[in-house]
């Protein structure tokens, strides 16, 4: 019996060192392809958790940033699989769902017909389980919302729909909420309406640089510089160093119509320091930035190359395709 025993505990010893390392070496994978991920590095972090993946198949964090990675990357396919496979091994967590929601959102831009609307249907049901599972995730709120105001009812969407959820999240958020209602009225072209909320945002004490940089697409939108530069302030004065600020003065720059060497130089700062990712202004939106400066400039072959770069990072911005049509007939 003392025999039998001491081999048991041997095994079980044995498997409890080599499961904790495994763990241990999981966590450290994610730490190291997290730090790539932050840093842009999606290639990078990429490969890392593939490999870490093939050792921990079953560890949703991996699957998840993953996902991410190659979302990142514009590889929506392999971003669709990587955050289903998270989705199945983690069906509670509420990020996961969001996040397939975004990449099954994607998928729909790039298909025809009947494929896109099977995809949308499909991204508006992982944006509806996000927000079930948990109300608190603002994030996955606002894509709700966002999807509702702007998709059709046979996939889902729905001015009605869109109010409700938009009145549910004022009851959580108050400032996330009416953001979501300000952007509702704009995308319906109710301007009065739209201009009372964001005034009323811009006068607010919110300690959020984003709420402020929100408002300030508003008012750049809307060709305001004066109030465009008053929002921008606020969000200076929260966080001094956040890392959109750059592109937000250069732009701001560029529609005042001043300094244009330093609108130059903090939009290709921007590009240069900043990771094009999904949570922040894109590098498209940059380029096209650049692209009009140089336009008002008089540098048309330049400002056609920007808009050519920005639609290789969005092929889908009908705006700069228009811009780039502008300049080729200059």
């Amino acid at each position: 019996m003392m025999r039998r025993f001491s081999i048991a505990a041997a095994a079980l010893v044995l498997f409890c060192g080599w499961s904790g390392a495994s763990v241990l070496a999981a966590q450290s994978s994610l730490g190291d392809a997290q730090h790539d991920y932050n840093a842009g590095r999606y290639n990078r972090a990429v490969d890392a958790l593939n490999i870490a993946i093939a050792k921990s198949p079953d560890d949703a964090s991996l699957q998840l940033l993953l996902g991410q990675s190659y979302y990142q990357l514009r590889e929506f396919q392999h971003a669709v699989a990587s955050l289903e496979r998270a989705v199945q091994l983690a069906p509670k967590d509420s990020e996961y769902h969001d996040w397939l929601g975004k990449a099954y959102g994607r998928r729909a831009e790039e298909s025809i017909f009947l494929s896109a609307m099977s995809w949308a249907r499909k991204t508006h049901r992982e944006f509806e389980i996000a927000v079930e599972l948990n109300p608190q995730n603002l994030e996955a709120q606002r894509d709700l919302i966002r999807y509702e105001m702007n998709a059709p009812s046979v996939v889902g969407g729905g001015d009605d729909k869109a109010l409700k959820h938009i009145e549910t999240l004022e009851k959580i958020d108050s400032i996330q909420g009416q953001l979501a209602r300000g952007e509702f009225f704009a995308t319906k072209k109710r301007m009065p309406e739209a201009d009372a909320v964001f005034g009323k945002l811009l006068e607010s004490d919110a300690d959020r640089a984003g709420v402020y940089f929100e408002v300030s697409d508003y008012y750049r939108d809307r060709a305001n510089a004066e109030k465009m530069g008053e929002a921008i302030d606020k969000a200076g004065h929260i966080d001094p160093d956040d890392r959109r600020l750059k592109f937000y003065k250069g732009v701001l720059l560029v529609v005042q119509g001043k300094s244009p060497i330093e609108a130059e130089t903090l939009l290709k700062s921007y590009l240069a320091t900043v990771p094009d990712n999904s949570d922040l202004p894109p590098h498209a939106a940059a380029r096209e930035w650049l692209g009009k400066l140089y336009e008002s400039l008089g540098r048309f072959s330049e400002a056609a190359e920007e808009y050519r770069l920005s639609l290789t990072l969005d092929p889908h911005d009908k705006r700069v395709e228009e811009d780039l049509k502008r300049v080729q007939r200059k």
